[in-house]
């Protein structure tokens, strides 16, 4: 992996061991199971024949979003990634919905795990290093794709809730000790806001 300077090296250096020391930190933990009471939405109206209606219709905005994205960012890997899954996850949100229960939960978080490792690997390009960024993409699409899988196998979502919520610890990270390469700092913190807020 080729990095832009010694000092970007030292910083992605930096960020590997935080990343890999979190997920080994995974094992000190206790399985986590899913809750079963995640499956109460707030939404229990049927209308027009669709269970738990708005929870549903509401994804039209995903896929919406999604499809927008993927046709103006086809060249950019983690861009057309990022909206590829929010397309999905439209989908795949909707079909939860409709009969929320363990078996369908797998298609809403399944498209969610590559989106959360999309924005991931875009924030390193843009504030640690842009080939670092490049690099990671793949890996991080790969633990976000086994992590609903994993829980599908085994019943334990400890790797699901890494893949959630290391985005979480790292983003806020990365925007407050390193400098934007580009512009538009602002619509992450929108997102961010949005995504704490749904």
């Amino acid at each position: 992996m080729m990095l832009e300077s010694p000092k970007n090296g030292r910083r992605v250096l930096a960020f590997l061991v935080l990343m890999v020391a979190s997920l080994v930190g995974l094992l000190l933990l206790p399985s986590i199971s899913q809750d079963q009471n995640y499956h109460d939405f707030a939404d229990q109206r049927t209308i027009l024949g669709i269970p738990h209606f708005w929870n549903v219709v509401s994804n039209v905005l995903f896929v919406a979003v999604g499809v927008v994205g993927v046709a103006q960012f086809r060249r950019d890997a983690a861009i057309a990634l990022l909206f590829l899954a929010i397309l999905m996850t439209g989908f795949g949100s909707a079909y939860y919905h409709l009969d929320p229960n363990d078996q369908t939960l797998f298609w809403d978080r399944l498209p969610m795990s590559i989106s959360f490792m999309a924005i991931l690997a875009m924030a390193v390009e843009e504030r640690l290093d842009s080939r670092a960024g490049a690099v990671l993409l793949w890996p991080l699409i790969a633990i976000g794709v086994f992590s609903p899988l994993l829980w599908r196998w085994t019943r334990d979502l400890r790797l699901y809730g890494w893949v959630q919520f290391f985005p979480c610890i790292a983003l806020p990270l990365l925007f407050l000790l390193f400098p934007p390469k580009y512009t538009g700092t602002s619509y992450w913190l929108i997102a961010a806001v949005l995504y704490a807020f749904a």
